[in-house]
């Protein structure tokens, strides 16, 4: 008996998601700890200050990077 194959099983233009809903930001400041748990890091205060300084080199969009 032959199977046939959903077509929803391929991928489609209706099933990506809008750019538009795949950003993080909220309108809120970005914390050095959004950045290390974004990273998957341990919040300790080695990673913090690598936060900071790469909140200060790349600013707000820095969370955006990290995210898929």
């Amino acid at each position: 008996m032959p199977t046939s194959q959903p077509e929803a099983s391929g991928p489609s233009e209706e099933r990506c998601t809008p750019d538009d809903l795949l950003h993080a930001r909220t309108g809120t400041e970005v914390s050095p700890e959004d950045i290390v748990l974004a990273s998957g890091k341990d919040i300790n205060a080695r990673n913090l200050e690598w936060a900071k300084r790469k909140i200060e080199a790349e600013g707000p969009s820095a969370l955006e990077k990290l995210l898929p």
